[in-house]
């Protein structure tokens, strides 16, 4: 039910759909006798829109979440294993294309690369099902094949192919790979998503170590107007998505604090 309920109100968690369907309201409004109310709508939505896109709030939020976890310090030593989370790979247009299709993501996949020639004895743990509303193929169904061309042998990888959000990704890779106490599992996932993630782990009681990857910016120097309105509208949407995943994630137990840090 939290699945489908996520995916029917994952709209609204655009700032920029909620501002078009308050305009789009309004010109509905405009054909009414509350023709008045409808204008007042239409230009209200038409300047929020102007300062969303104007403002650098959206690319802040993004900042803010990205140096929550500094890169992985390394001196630690090797890590008993690596957990891959989804979100790299379009199964629907690798089905429909006969080829690995990798997303914006694919800095996750990426570097298991370097991370496996650098800890042979690491297992690897990719979780990514299908995140179709409707189902589908899972994401993980293509991984092995990826992994391969890395020169990772399929014997060497552990796929989870059930988890359809970050909860589920937690959940169903811990009771998949029982952590003994004492091990060490680096989690990579894309920066700005590493706060949501490792609150989600925590919450499970499965201590990892934050490997983020995929930084969309360089830092809190670059808090500043993106040069387009599409640009400031594009990093508000960002910023929301993974802002409002963090309070409803709070909000419905799925993490013990609100905005996960370093420990």
């Amino acid at each position: 039910m939290y699945f489908i309920l996520s995916k029917t109100l994952g709209f609204f968690s655009a700032p920029s759909n909620v501002i078009l369907a308050l305009g789009a309201i309004g010109l509905v409004l405009l054909l009414t006798r509350f023709a008045r109310a409808g204008r007042r709508l239409v230009i209200a939505s038409f300047l929020l829109l102007i300062a969303l896109g104007l403002s650098p709030l959206g690319i802040a939020g993004v900042v803010l979440l990205e140096e929550r976890f500094p890169p992985w310090d390394a001196s630690r030593g090797a890590p008993d294993g690596i957990i891959v989370l989804g979100g790299t790979i379009d199964p629907e247009i690798s089905t429909a294309r006969g080829s690995i299709a990798i997303t914006a993501s694919a800095e996750r996949v990426t570097v298991v690369a370097q991370l496996a020639r650098r800890y042979p004895d690491a297992r690897i743990v990719f979780t990514g099902g299908s995140v179709s509303l409707f189902g589908g193929p899972a994401e993980a169904a293509f991984v092995t094949r990826l992994f391969e061309s890395f020169g990772i042998p399929p014997a060497r990888v552990v796929i989870e192919d059930r988890a359809r959000n970050t909860d589920e990704n937690a959940r169903y890779t811990k009771a998949l790979v029982n952590p003994k106490p004492g091990e060490r599992w680096l989690l990579v996932t894309s920066a700005v998503h590493m706060p949501r993630a490792i609150g989600v782990f925590r919450k499970t009681d499965f201590p990892v170590e934050a490997y983020p990857v995929d930084w969309h910016t360089r830092g809190w120097r670059d808090i500043t107007w993106s040069g387009s309105l599409l640009g400031g509208v594009m990093w508000a949407n960002a910023a929301a998505y993974e802002w409002i995943g963090l309070l409803v994630y709070r909000l419905t137990g799925r993490t013990s604090e609100f905005l996960p840090g370093p420990r």
